[in-house]
C-alpha cells in the first residue's frame, strides 16, 4: 500500500464541480492499494501518516505531526501509485489490486482514520476527480508499507 502525501494549507476534491471533500491545514493523501495489501498494511500506513512529523515547531524544523496540530486529512484514491513503470512507454497496473479489494481497503482505511478522531474528508472511490490544493513548502513524500 502506498499513500503519495503532502502537507498542504487546504486541499479538496470535486466531482461534476461538487466539492465532496474539502480540508484545511493538514495532509492530502493519494491512497494506492496493491493485490497483496490487507487490513494490518492499511492500519501501518495510517498510522505512520498521522505520526509522521511533517509539520514545523516553534523552531521550524518538522518536528509535528497530523496528530500533533490537529490538522485535517483528505484521502483519495489513486490506483495509478501500484503503476509499474519501468519497461516501455505505457505503465503496467498488473500489481494493482482489484477495483473491489481496493474499494473495501480504501473505505477501510477511512474508516480508521476517523475513528483516531481526526477530522477526515474523502474523494469518491473510482469516480473522475478534480484535486485542488495549496502544497505547503512544497513537502510531499511517498510512503509505502
Amino acid at each position: 500500500m502506498q499513500g503519495l502525501i503532502q502537507r498542504v494549507k487546504h486541499a479538496k476534491v470535486e466531482i461534476n464541480n461538487q466539492v465532496v471533500g474539502e480540508i484545511g491545514q493538514g495532509i492530502l493523501v493519494l491512497l494506492g492499494v496493491e493485490k497483496q495489501d490487507d487490513e494490518q498494511a492499511a492500519d501501518k500506513l495510517l498510522h505512520k501518516i498521522s505520526n509522521y512529523r511533517i509539520f514545523t515547531d516553534e523552531n521550524d524544523k518538522m518536528n509535528l505531526s497530523l496528530k500533533d496540530i490537529a490538522g485535517e486529512l483528505l484521502v483519495v484514491s489513486q490506483f495509478t501509485l501500484a503503476a509499474n513503470t519501468k519497461k516501455g512507454m505505457r505503465p503496467s497496473f498488473s500489481s494493482a489490486a482489484t477495483p473491489s479489494q481496493a474499494n473495501e481497503l480504501y473505505e477501510y482505511f477511512v474508516a480508521q482514520a476517523k475513528a483516531l478522531n481526526l477530522t477526515v474528508a474523502a474523494g469518491e472511490f473510482g469516480a473522475d476527480m478534480q484535486v485542488s490544493l495549496c502544497n505547503d513548502g512544497p513537502v510531499t513524500f511517498n510512503l509505502a508499507v
